[in-house]
């Protein structure tokens, strides 16, 4: 009678926790389902997806170029090749985005930046020339980026929260810190597993936006506006305002990207440091400091005047690029790596955030090609440094100098907004 009991019991204690993972269960994915919470915590890991594919291959580019024996100005290419893809993708994804959906394209991004992580280990094997697996790689994830800049700012401007200037922001200091991330975890990773391993960790990098693809499955997402709300392509190019912002940027990308993407390789090669120290002190300070740009604004965005905030962000970034090119102490080249990533973090937010505010009904194709302006700042940027350089054997800091006419441009686009 006591083992009958007993069992009853036990049975009854099973039954009873599994009555209870299957409530908690439901009701976690009812949570996910419905909690728009859910939806920018996706966006967050969604940018950090955007920093891998971004800021992973510019570590390896002297092991490029070492290992497959490729030349400065192909390297550069590879920049040239990311975000050229993503500038495409740009400008596609205004006439298809809103007639797919974002959820499909988002996933569908986070899918196609797996496959460009792990291709960057796997491809260059399968190809005799092993510059053209990287292309393809590269082609791959560049697709998910293009992507992921054009959907991210939206699906979380759609979201119904308060205080868009701070939230957009916020999200886009996740690009920094998901920068930094990258920096650290592959620097421990060539010191304790070594730099010849490097095609280990990018199949590791690819895991992230493979499980950010289950996420966004889950999360609940809006529209920003309706299909019949939002003004036409026409509209919106028949307006003086957005060309200014589409100038915007396209500078803002190029004075970002220019240090950023050179970045380490200016640190090892130009300044004559361990790649460990200049990958730490050079990219890496410079996300930092961008990331930190990014939640200073978010913070205190009631309490400053953006254009003006962005204004003397660009008069910095002209100080930054200076010290680095014209700077003949490492110290000193490091230090301007770094001032360059704190003043160009509120550029490219800033410049959404503006837009949203005077463009309401700019809608999807708005944030695309803005999104498409930044990624041909993206790559023009790079481009112009790498050029440059190789024009004067590889001197890194001849481009840098030529590079200081993007953020000019900004200070006078941010003029020529102001007298619209």
């Amino acid at each position: 009678m006591n083992i009958f009991k007993n069992n009853l019991y036990k049975n009854n204690l099973v039954a009873s926790i599994i009555k209870a993972r299957l409530f908690c269960k439901e009701n976690f994915t009812m949570s996910v389902r419905e909690n728009y919470n859910h939806t920018i915590y996706a966006c967050y890991i969604g940018y950090i997806t955007q920093a891998i594919v971004n800021n992973f291959a510019p570590l390896l580019f002297l092991t490029f170029q070492s290992t497959y024996d490729i030349s400065m100005d192909k390297i550069a290419f590879l920049v040239t090749m990311n975000f050229g893809v993503q500038l495409i993708v740009d400008f596609l994804a205004a006439k298809f985005v809103d007639k797919i959906g974002y959820r499909t394209c988002v996933v569908a991004a986070h899918i196609f930046s797996a496959i460009g992580l792990a291709g960057l280990a796997i491809f260059p094997g399968i190809f005799s020339n092993h510059y053209i697996g990287l292309l393809i790689a590269i082609f791959f994830y560049a697709i998910g980026g293009g992507l992921i800049e054009v959907l991210i700012s939206p699906i979380v401007e759609a979201c119904p929260t308060e205080k868009k200037e701070a939230a957009m922001s916020l999200l886009h200091s996740f690009y920094c810190w998901g920068h930094v991330f990258v920096i650290l975890s592959s620097t421990l990773f060539f010191i304790f597993v070594g730099i010849k391993n490097w095609y280990i960790l990018a199949c590791l990098w690819a895991i992230i936006p493979l499980l950010n693809t289950f996420y966004f499955l889950k999360v609940p997402i809006q529209t920003l506006v309706e299909h019949d709300e939002g003004l036409s392509t026409k509209e919106l190019f028949r307006l003086k305002a957005f060309w200014i912002l589409l100038i915007l940027m396209i500078c803002a990308g190029a004075s970002e990207q220019g240090m950023s993407q050179w970045a380490s390789a200016f640190a090892e090669s130009g300044l004559n440091v361990s790649k460990t120290i200049g990958d730490l002190a050079g990219p890496c300070s410079f996300a930092i400091l961008m990331g930190c740009s990014r939640i200073f604004y978010a913070k205190f965005s009631e309490k400053i005047k953006l254009d003006l905030f962005m204004m003397c962000s660009g008069g910095l970034c002209i100080i930054s690029y200076l010290i680095a090119a014209l700077s003949s102490n490492p110290i000193w080249g490091l230090i301007g790596c770094g001032l360059c990533g704190l003043s160009v973090g509120v550029l490219w937010p800033g410049t959404f955030s503006i837009a949203s505010k005077s463009l309401r009904r700019g809608g999807t194709a708005m944030f695309a090609f803005l999104a498409l302006a930044g990624d041909v700042g993206c790559s023009l940027g790079p481009t112009v440094v790498g050029t440059i350089s190789g024009v004067f054997q590889d001197d890194l800091k001849k481009g840098f100098l030529v590079a200081i006419i993007f953020p000019v441009f900004l200070i006078l686009g941010l003029v020529a907004y102001n007298k619209k």
